[in-house]
């Protein structure tokens, strides 16, 4: 069997382009522009090249970006005041702070402090207990993008076995809760589960997101099954000295002769990502102005 490659690339430039035109409508014809904020406290090179990425991908379809920059030593007190400010600005429909944030700050309080209408990341504690009990949420852009894959593909969702290896707050639960929602009958795995081959084998979608390098691997998948890797991990470059490579959570080569459909590593989900966070805005931009909400962006 060859797996049919889920090109994320492709995907994701599809996603931007409706973003675009749901962005275009709302300008034409309700003279609204839909505004992000990001806020990037400290000079993370990673989270640099990050935020630079989701302003210029903002602008292209047509949104505002606004970028705020802070110092390291930021105190929470004044980062609360700019998202309170952010809050309120009715200009900003999505709040984003990217993470990690230095070791002095209260992640959890600084993401709870966003607005769940604006938190178009989806970590906010409302949106997670909305989510987790079926109700209308903003919702994490990783898993987000991997149910849109899932949807395209395999059309209907109803009635199939999908086994999430990775219970993080970030990507394992929240993807459970989606598959839930879609009426898959869902299993999540960890490092813990016992048989966790044979569990993996059964299912008919698997989504990897433990963070351990090529874990999962061709013998633990069912024939024709589709993979969603959401894996992203450096090792060294089996013939580059001194260089690395990226793989995901699944050996891919081994895999790709069991998977009916695989997402590669690059080029799979991580482009979702980004795409995402802008369908979550214009999402979020339509919410509040009480206006249709963009066909095909959302859970």
């Amino acid at each position: 069997m060859t797996a049919k490659i889920i090109d994320g690339k492709e995907f994701a430039a599809k996603v931007r382009a409706k973003v675009g035109e749901h962005v275009a409508r709302l300008k034409k014809d309700h003279g609204i522009t839909p505004g992000l904020a990001v806020v990037l406290v400290g000079e993370d090179p990673a989270s640099e090249v990050y935020v630079r990425n989701k302003g210029k991908s903002t602008v292209e379809v047509g949104m505002n970006s606004v970028e705020h920059k802070l110092d390291a030593d930021t105190s929470e007190a004044d980062l609360l005041a700019l998202i309170d400010q952010l809050n309120n600005d009715p200009a900003i429909h999505g709040i984003l702070c990217q993470l990690p944030l230095p070791k002095h700050l209260n992640e959890e309080l600084v993401i709870n402090s966003i607005s769940p209408e604006k938190d178009v990341d989806g970590f906010h504690i409302s949106n997670v207990g909305m989510l987790s009990t079926g109700q209308k949420s903003m919702v994490p852009c990783t898993p987000l993008g991997c149910l849109m894959m899932l949807r395209d593909h395999l059309g209907s969702l109803s009635g199939l076995n999908a086994v999430v290896v990775g219970r993080s707050n970030i990507v394992g639960k929240p993807m459970a809760n989606l598959l839930l929602k879609d009426s898959c009958t869902v299993t999540i795995a960890h490092s813990r589960t016992k048989n966790i081959e044979e569990v993996v084998r059964a299912a008919d979608i698997v989504v990897a997101a433990v963070g351990r390098p090529e874990m999962i691997t061709g013998d633990w998948i069912g024939e024709g099954a589709t993979v969603i890797d959401v894996g992203i991990n450096r090792i060294p470059h089996p013939e580059k000295e001194g260089k690395n490579k990226l793989v995901g959570d699944v050996h891919f080569a081994s895999a790709v002769e069991k998977t009916g459909a695989i997402t590669p590593v690059p080029g799979g989900v991580g482009p979702m990502t980004i795409a995402c966070l802008l369908a979550n805005t214009v999402t979020a931009c339509s919410r509040a102005n009480g206006l249709e909400e963009p066909e095909g962006l959302t859970a």
